[in-house]
């Protein structure tokens, strides 16, 4: 399996909080639900993102397919991408350390 990165940025009229409707904030949900079923098939290795909200906001998904057609496709697929509320950049990408002690804030 191969490693890949794609960097995700909201589009421009989104970064404004008062731009944002329920249809945004469904589609982000089912972005988040696509990457909780990708983490528990174990294509998803990692995915976050920046915690503000200004034109330098950024979210990333760290993951593994075979092949770069199938990371292009991971990747467009993406509700959030594909229904145009976020742009997305895909980059090869190789995890070079792991925290396996490393336990998220509840």
């Amino acid at each position: 399996m191969n490693q890949f990165i794609y960097v995700l940025k909201l589009v421009p009229k989104l970064v404004n909080p008062d731009n944002w409707s329920e249809v945004e904030n469904n589609i982000v949900g089912e972005h988040f639900q696509y990457l909780q079923s990708a983490e528990k098939n174990g294509t998803l290795i990692l995915a976050g993102r920046t915690d503000m909200m200004n034109e330098d906001t950024f979210g990333i998904a760290i993951f593994q397919v075979a092949t770069e057609e199938a990371a292009k496709e991971f990747m467009e697929n993406d509700p959030a991408v594909k229904k145009g509320v976020m742009n997305a950049t895909l980059f090869p990408y190789k995890v070079a350390l792991f925290n396996s002690n490393w336990k998220q804030n509840a």
